[in-house]
């Protein structure tokens, strides 16, 4: 099913720049957003995760670096037999997490500094475990492309505006000043949409794939306030709305209007649920 939905992103991405393409450029422009479009395709299959880990200025540390956070990583990829990923380092005071990849063999996990100083190890087990229950499920590459999507259609809404400021004003152009307005105004709802659609339930299937792989869901419980609170205190500064999806808890939280679109269910649902796991209620 995951790769089903992962070629259903590249096809929306390639007809997104086919219909742009057309009407910034007619057919020549068709042709040029064709060769573009395959090329962001491979690239998204191949390099988005590289991408999204440059953008944090992750940084892949080893064993010697942190002892500790290798010895969990390890503990939990054998419960959950997985392949050992890569670990990443993010120097970022805001505590927050998230996995990326094409594959479980080719993922990374990435943990802020932030995080490594405010959860007991019994916390990051749950977060990390979080974590991997994406990687398990195939989720990283559907999140890292959808990520690369959210960040083209943004791209495309500016090139709207931009058509509209410089190529507006003739009146044999109506129809691309309209295309232009009605992309400007669609684009970001689409985008918003999208990230909703691919997100939310999957942070509940990772929470309790994460309470089984640790089997300990109030760990992870108590992870998820501790997140909350520090990300609503001291949100990541350089946190993009394209990448707010893949992170354990929405890293946008305080920022004006995106804040009110949340990529994350509320954490106090997701606590919730694993409070009722650990009662064994689910």
């Amino acid at each position: 099913m995951n790769g089903l939905k992962t070629a259903f992103l590249m096809t929306i991405m390639m007809v997104l720049f086919l219909l742009v393409g057309e009407a910034l450029g007619g057919r020549t422009g068709l042709v040029i957003a064709l060769f573009f479009s395959l090329a962001m395709n491979l690239g998204s299959y191949w390099y988005s995760d590289k991408i999204v880990l440059s953008m944090y200025r992750a940084q892949e540390v080893s064993r010697e670096d942190f002892p500790d956070l290798f010895a969990i990583v390890e503990r939990l990829t054998s419960n959950a037999n997985l392949p050992m990923p890569k670990i990443y380092v993010i120097d970022n005071p805001t505590p927050n997490a998230f996995a990326t990849g094409r594959n479980p063999e080719h993922a990374a996990v990435a943990v802020t500094t932030g995080i490594l100083r405010i959860l007991n190890n019994e916390e990051l087990e749950g977060v990390l475990s979080h974590e991997l229950t994406h990687v398990k499920n195939r989720d990283i590459l559907i999140g890292t492309i959808a990520a690369t999507i959210v960040g083209t259609i943004t791209f495309l809404a500016r090139m709207a505006g931009w058509a509209m400021m410089f190529g507006g004003g003739r009146d044999d152009d109506d129809g691309d000043l309209i295309s232009s307005l009605l992309l400007m105004i669609l684009a970001p709802i689409a985008a918003v949409l999208l990230q909703l659609a691919i997100s939310r339930s999957r942070e509940f299937m990772a929470d309790a794939g994460g309470a089984k792989i640790s089997g300990k869901p109030l760990a992870l419980a108590s992870a998820l306030e501790k997140l909350e609170l520090a990300n609503k205190q001291l949100p990541m500064n350089n946190a993009g709305r394209a990448t707010a999806h893949m992170f354990i808890v929405n890293p946008l939280r305080g920022k004006s209007f995106a804040g009110l679109f949340s990529t994350h269910p509320s954490t106090e649902e997701r606590i919730r649920r694993l409070k009722e796991i650990a009662a064994g209620r689910r």
